[in-house]
């Protein structure tokens, strides 16, 4: 498992303030501390004025965690670039993966990813991305590449450029959960499982959804957009949303440590977020442990019975 950081700095979807960094850094600390090495963020994370926010955040406690050396230098920081309509040549992901690197203060990064691919709107583009991709890598500037948002049609195209260029594809995020888990993230996953790339379950308790901390009746929904989403999608998906509540009170879990569990047993490295030490500290409960095959299937089951699943990324390829 690994830690997201997409709301650190966004304000629009997760309400974020800058009196949260102080506990961000301990969030930080305390992940890091039961074993957590692997952090994910983006050029554009962050809203208006904090737009790459996440990534200077995650730089500044990368250097202030009070632990060892040795610990700070096995942290793995793997960022996405976003496919910006002025990002039209190789040279600007490559100016785009520096301009990481300085707000992070890293000399190299462990992932560089394309945020998503541009092949349904700008053809043309997409090649100059994955070119300049290829040039981070050649360049030293990133240990491995991935992509974001990329279908199976889209990610076979991009291997098979990498591939001549001698460029290994290390890694494909897609939004993957059980209200996520349709025919795209399972022809993904067979595919990245035949050609061996790490798939990394992004939004794997679906904005919120799976923790089972909210409900139509009793008014108890997030502010903001999400609140609008779950007000129309928490009656539609109820039966699953219950039956995890139920495998959590077996299981002596919570709802959103069974949702993480299964994403690993589908054999993903989910990056949950953590806005605050609750959350991270549920999170990591996650781990340890194993839901069995019964548990799985019962839950794949359900969750393929549902008429609604969640809003799927609209930068998301076939």
């Amino acid at each position: 498992m690994g830690l997201g950081t997409w709301s650190w700095g966004n304000r629009f979807l997760w309400g974020y303030d800058e009196t949260m960094d102080a506990e961000l850094q301990e969030v930080f600390n305390l992940v890091v501390r039961n074993g957590i090495n692997v952090f994910d963020t983006a050029d554009s994370y962050g809203t208006g004025r904090l737009n790459g926010k996440s990534e200077l955040l995650l730089g500044q406690f990368v250097r202030e965690y009070p632990g060892s050396d040795r610990v700070r230098n096995n942290l793995h920081i793997a960022t996405k670039f976003a496919a910006y309509p002025w990002r039209v040549l190789p040279g600007n992901v490559v100016a785009a993966c520096k301009g990481s690197l300085r707000r992070l203060g890293l000399e190299q990064l462990s992932v560089g990813q394309l945020h998503w691919s541009t092949a349904n709107y700008q053809p043309l583009q997409e090649l100059a991305l994955q070119a300049g991709l290829a040039d981070c890598y050649e360049q030293g500037l990133v240990r491995a590449v991935g992509v974001s948002n990329y279908g199976p049609k889209q990610l076979e195209k991009i291997y098979a450029y990498l591939d001549k260029r001698g460029v290994p594809l290390s890694s494909a995020q897609i939004q993957f959960s059980l209200l996520s888990w349709g025919t795209a993230q399972q022809d993904l996953k067979s595919l990245c499982d035949d050609l061996g790339i790490t798939v990394i379950a992004y939004s794997p308790l679906a904005l919120g959804i799976l923790t089972g901390k909210y409900s139509v009746e009793e008014g108890r929904l997030p502010e903001g957009p999400r609140g609008t989403l779950f007000k129309q999608l928490l009656p539609e998906v109820a039966p699953l949303v219950e039956l995890v509540g139920e495998v959590a009170r077996e299981r002596g879990k919570t709802p959103s440590q069974v949702a993480i569990n299964w994403c690993i047993a589908k054999g993903t490295v989910p990056i949950p977020g953590a806005k605050d030490l609750v959350q991270a500290k549920e999170n990591l409960g996650a781990l340890g442990w194993r839901l069995s095959e019964g548990e799985v299937a019962e839950l794949d089951a359900t969750a393929a019975s549902l008429k609604k699943s969640m809003v799927q990324n609209i930068f998301q390829t076939q």
